[in-house]
């Protein structure tokens, strides 16, 4: 037996046995994508398999459950064991009855695993029609009710009638973990269950997850490209790169003393929770002010429709102030549904405030008409989450690079030109002006989205979750270069972010919010480093790894906590 598997006892008793893995493409020449991957999970056990996109993560589990992409990927070699079961030999047929009742997985985004047609419950309840026959329709509302409750979702009984839409991401991702545990399988497949939940709602799943698992027994093979969540839930890690696994270590052991350079490469890009010391800037200029801004939504009845009054009305963001000065960065953090977006679109005129002002170089824009604003939009402009969705697949990268200059009456020759000058600011090549956005990897199309944002010449970039994506190593290529560009061209930043790690390195100032309503603003060097307000404590509290210094291969020798008083927090990292 390899060296990964530290569990005594027999190979037949583990629940997961993979050997020799081989998958390939079915073009011609085919590509290996999996080169002889080794690994196992022994029964109750947390593998967390992580490393950079592309190492193939997401294709191992896809493999193990059987849904290679047809006429895409292939399994070309070795073994997949579940509980003595030879996945890559046994009948479609079996298959099909192995998923749900011996293996389930999460998938990232539930929104789109969700099937949109159907209420919540009819979907959960789906899974037993299939594989549990002889149940009647009220056993397997019961059935399907207690798993709600199980997954601590409030109202169950709405939730069941709800359709996903409906829902918060925290609720749709339990709503995928009731679906995948119904059956009490035996191996639960999460990939990347957490990214793109606030810390808080994250916190919540993973102990959610860990608490099902020690109900019924699970073992779970955990995909994330997180190491504060790995250190927080791995019993052991396993390291991929390029198709290999390049190391397998217990947790403990691989936080301390990790292997491989590779290994080291991924733990020191980790953003420490330390915050760092603002950046000295001699330009005071204010470039973008909000002066009690707000923005409420209205819902309206039928009869309200009718009438053109509002029965209700949704405060996503109010009262808020803040300065930003030339060659800084302010952070906006708080959790899903805090107000963070929505300020940043209020800013950018992407949606219309409803009261206050927002000042871009000292000319208030928030009542601006269209024709009165396009001047002014050039001045800030926005990078958004994803890049492969805000970039036109259409499109080459030198039509998306120009068409914004090109707009503002600059020569399609000189826009093209400047264009190449960008992309060397970004540390792309020349040649990326002839291909288009699918032919890069997420944290390349994130570069060409920062350099089409600076195509316009803007004192202000909004950065929304810019970085939340990408894994940690890219994640740090792309906060470095956002770093070097406002040093070099002394833009302003307003980064939107729910990771307080990122919000600790990048910003010179944070303002949390919760429940559309500013609750602290100042330094980062304080609001992180030693916060006044209960909600901004518990952000940093419920932040995955917080208890590693992860550049330094230790535990951190303090770390922030509660402290018994009412009035005071220790919060020291050293």
């Amino acid at each position: 037996m390899s060296d990964d598997v530290i569990h005594s006892g027999s190979a037949s008793a583990l629940v997961l046995d993979i050997r020799g893995l081989q998958v390939a493409t079915q073009s011609s020449p085919a590509k290996p994508i999996l080169k002889g991957i080794d690994f196992a999970i022994a029964p109750g056990e947390t593998l967390c398999l992580v490393g950079e996109s592309g190492s193939g993560k997401s294709v191992t589990s896809l493999a193990v459950m059987g849904l290679l992409p047809k006429g895409s990927l292939k399994a070309t070699g070795g073994r997949i064991e579940l509980e003595g079961d030879s996945l890559l030999e046994v009948s479609s047929t079996r298959l099909r009855d192995l998923r749900a009742s011996r293996m389930a997985m999460i998938f990232q985004e539930p929104m789109t695993a969700l099937n949109p047609l159907m209420r919540v419950g009819e979907q959960i309840e789906e899974v037993l029609i299939m594989h549990q026959k002889g149940l009647s329709s009220a056993q397997r509302r019961e059935r399907v009710l207690e798993m709600l409750d199980q997954v601590q979702l409030p109202d169950i009984e709405r939730v069941f009638d709800s359709w996903p839409h409906q829902l918060s991401g925290g609720q749709r991702q339990r709503i995928m973990i009731a679906m995948a545990l119904i059956l009490e399988p035996k191996l639960l497949i999460a990939d990347e269950p957490t990214t793109a939940l606030d810390v808080t709602t994250q916190k919540q799943i993973l102990k959610l997850i860990k608490a099902l698992q020690e109900r019924h027994g699970t073992s779970v093979l955990f995909i994330t490209h997180d190491m504060g969540v790995v250190a927080d839930i791995a019993d052991r890690v396993c390291v991929m790169r390029h198709g290999e696994v390049v190391e397998t270590q217990p947790i403990e052991e691989l936080l301390r003393r990790p292997r491989t350079d590779y290994t080291r490469q991924l733990l020191t890009a980790v953003p420490s929770l330390r915050p760092r010391a603002a950046r000295a800037v001699t330009d005071r200029e204010i470039v973008l002010e909000a002066i009690e801004l707000e923005k409420r939504y209205g819902e309206r009845s039928a009869w309200a429709r009718w009438t053109g009054k509002a029965t209700s009305q949704t405060l996503a963001a109010s009262d808020i102030d803040f300065a930003l000065t030339r060659g800084r960065t302010l952070g906006i953090v708080g959790e899903s549904g805090s107000g963070k977006s929505t300020v940043a679109r209020c800013v950018m005129r992407m949606i219309e405030p409803t009261g206050g002002g927002v000042r871009v170089m000292g000319k208030d824009i928030a009542s601006l008409g269209r024709a009165a604003l396009k001047p002014h939009r050039k001045r800030i402009q926005m990078i958004f989450q994803d890049p492969f969705r805000s970039l036109n697949p259409r499109l080459k990268i030198a039509t998306s690079l120009v068409e914004g200059p090109v707009n503002y009456g600059t020569s399609r020759e000189e826009a093209l030109a400047k264009a190449a000058e960008l992309l060397a600011l970004v540390g792309l090549p020349k040649d990326a002006l002839d291909r288009y956005p699918h032919q890069f990897s997420g944290g390349q199309r994130q570069r060409i989205a920062i350099a089409r944002a600076l195509a316009m010449e803007p004192d202000v970039l909004v950065a929304d979750e810019a970085v939340s994506a990408l894994d940690v190593s890219v994640q740090a290529q792309v906060l470095e270069l956002l770093d070097d560009l406002q040093r070099r061209l002394g833009i302003a930043v307003l980064f939107i972010t729910h990771d307080l790690r990122v919000a600790a390195q990048i910003c010179d100032e944070v303002m949390v919010m919760q429940k559309g309503v500013v609750v602290e603003y100042g330094p980062a060097e304080r609001v992180l480093g030693s916060p006044e307000h209960s909600y901004t404590r518990s952000l940093m509290l419920a932040a995955p790894g917080r208890h590693w210094d992860f550049s330094e291969f230790r535990p951190l020798d303090r770390v922030f906590e509660e402290t018994s008083t009412a009035t005071s927090t220790a919060i020291i990292y050293q």
